[in-house]
């Protein structure tokens, strides 16, 4: 059987909060939602560190290829004008070789959209994604 205290003349079941510990806890408190806050910031900041070294790491490897396809781009240029005149010479009318250049151009362009085109955004994509998640 539970027995309760009398009220009279006895101790009470819990102590009188004492108001040094009521501050203790509220520094206490205070303290931790500091904490918490200074965590919040610092995992913000880290975030946007980390968003910045992978977009830096990303471009940076990107201008070097754009460099290189730059430069061979114009190579490929001044190979097909080459060609398309040597082409225009042999046909006897120069623009017979423009023609011949253009046709070519075209007909890679129509197998490259139709068949090779989801080829070529996967190895970009995986190129990127890599890129990305490696350190």
């Amino acid at each position: 059987m539970l027995r309760f205290p009398k009220r009279t003349g006895q101790k009470p079941l819990l102590p009188e909060p004492d108001m040094k510990d009521m501050a203790d806890s509220t520094n206490l408190l205070e303290t931790l939602l500091e904490r918490a806050t200074e965590y919040g910031k610092t995992s913000i900041e880290l975030v946007k560190l980390k968003t910045l070294d992978k977009t830096t790491d990303i471009v940076s490897s990107l201008v070097p290829a754009s460099v290189v396809i730059l430069l061979l781009a114009t190579f490929l240029l001044f190979l097909n004008l080459g060609l398309a005149f040597w082409l225009g010479q042999v046909l006897g009318k120069t623009f017979y070789g423009f023609f011949v250049v253009a046709a070519f151009y075209i007909f890679t362009s129509i197998i490259v959209h139709f068949f090779l085109r989801k080829w070529i955004k996967r190895i970009v994509g995986n190129f990127l994604v890599k890129r990305a998640l490696n350190k």
